[in-house]
């Protein structure tokens, strides 16, 4: 049976999770959103509060939460600040890697310091000219003995500023594409290591990101995460399991912004009475609920998935896209609700709208998507009807007749008799193009 209620251990987290996002994140959100700056401190509330890092497994001091929980706890610090959210959460995914890896060595020193120690970890993929095409970095892996040297640059680094480790994806021979990428831990620390100052962006700005230099970095064995040839399915497997986050944090920024546009409508008069009571209004309130709920609940499934399925990348995909697309028809809805108020930096909604067009873009954007899911309808999904060519439609008796029934496979004119025509009478095709079905092959 499905169940579609959360455990009252997962309300709880739910609970505690919603009131350190009014205590600590809301307060401070549009102060730290004005001066473009990241609060660290309350990264560091975050992870003193238990609700970052929520992903590490027992084994190595953590939690071990799934993802299911990771999205309830996203939700409710993205319903207060998107940006401070996506700070928080970048930990996970910095981590992901050395979670899925199989070097034990580096779970261990790592994953444990970091359950222990507010530490921050970022994720580095992407570079200035690489987009969407992982297969096309360029920042070399230069094999030196068991160890590798690194040389290049990545960007757009969520806490790529802050970071005290990097994981980090190179390659070995950008002829290989795919095959030539590898992965590594970095520590900030190390010579050869520099960052960028932060990049100044349209929303986010309560979320640091920068630029990453290596200049001959040395990489211990110890430290590679996947070699070359893997590290392009580790960065996969790592995206199908932070993709649903990407879609919680969309979820809880509409959500606000659904929450605020019903106290504005609801105290707003015009015309001689509150605007709440035009069914227009009515209507775009209730759309934006119904697809708040869709979002949550493909979401929670993608999450899901990512907790108990070995695959969750169509759900994840699914997710994140509809997601993201979903919020910013909501937000952009509530804003028209406040009228010029919305547009005003006075009320919270422009803020909302800054922070979540990014959602559309980072971690795949909604092009890839559609690329990934177009790929899987097309060439992975099994159908359960069979080929159109295999059912003679026939609507002039049921096809569990004891007579013979032929199909023209051009244009589907159905033909009862022991023969097939010399010629379709509606195409004109020859006898050949008609495909017999014996009433055992009709019949049930």
């Amino acid at each position: 049976m499905l169940n579609f209620q959360l455990s009252k251990e997962q309300l709880a987290i739910q609970q505690h999770a919603r009131q350190f996002a009014l205590t600590h994140v809301l307060p401070v959100a549009w102060h730290h959103d004005n001066t473009d700056q990241i609060p660290v401190s309350v990264l560091e509330k975050a992870f003193r509060d238990g609700v970052m890092n929520t992903d590490i497994p027992k084994t190595f001091g953590g939690k071990g939460y799934g993802l299911v929980e990771a999205a309830i706890i996203t939700e409710e610090i993205s319903a207060a600040c998107p940006g401070i959210a996506t700070s928080i959460f970048d930990n996970s995914l910095g981590m992901e890697p050395i979670i899925l890896c199989d070097n034990s060595v580096a779970q261990k020193k790592y994953l444990t310091d970091i359950a222990k120690n507010f530490k921050i970890i970022c994720f580095a993929t992407s570079e200035a000219t690489m987009g969407s095409d992982v297969s096309g970095i360029r920042c070399r892996a230069k094999p030196d003995g068991d160890d590798y040297i690194l040389n290049g640059t990545k960007f757009w680094i969520t806490n790529g500023g802050i970071a005290d480790y990097m994981t980090v994806f190179a390659t070995a021979d950008p002829d290989k594409k795919h095959d030539g990428i590898c992965a590594f831990v970095v520590e900030k620390g190390w010579k050869g290591v520099s960052t960028g100052d932060p990049v100044p962006k349209m929303g986010q700005r309560c979320s640091n990101t920068a630029a990453l230099s290596f200049k001959d970095v040395r990489v211990p064995k110890e430290n590679v995460l996947a070699p070359p040839g893997k590290g392009f399915i580790l960065a996969m497997k790592t995206f199908s399991r932070t993709r649903p986050i990407i879609g919680a944090f969309a979820v809880g920024a509409a959500r606000s912004a659904m929450e605020f546009a019903i106290e504005y409508v609801k105290k707003r008069r015009a015309f001689d009475t509150p605007i709440v009571n035009f069914q227009s209004l009515q209507f775009k309130i209730a759309e934006m609920y119904q697809k708040i709920e869709i979002a949550r609940l493909l979401v929670l499934k993608a999450a899901w998935e990512a907790d108990h399925m070995p695959d969750p990348t169509v759900s994840a995909s699914i997710a994140k896209m509809y997601a993201t697309e979903a919020a910013w028809e909501v937000v952009d809805d509530a804003l028209q609700l406040f009228g010029g108020y919305g547009y005003t930096k006075m009320f919270p909604i422009e803020k909302l709208m800054r922070d979540i067009r990014l959602y559309r873009i980072y971690e795949g954007t909604s092009e890839v998507q559609r690329m990934i899911l177009s790929g899987h309808a097309l060439h992975a999904y099994k159908p359960v009807m069979p080929p159109m060519a295999d059912i003679p439609v026939s609507r002039q008796e049921p096809l569990d007749t004891d007579r013979t029934v032929w199909r023209c496979n051009m244009c589907g004119h159905v033909h009862y008799g022991d023969a097939a025509p010399d010629e379709c009478p509606v195409c004109l095709f020859p006898k050949t193009i008609f495909k017999k079905y014996s009433p055992a092959e009709t019949s049930g």
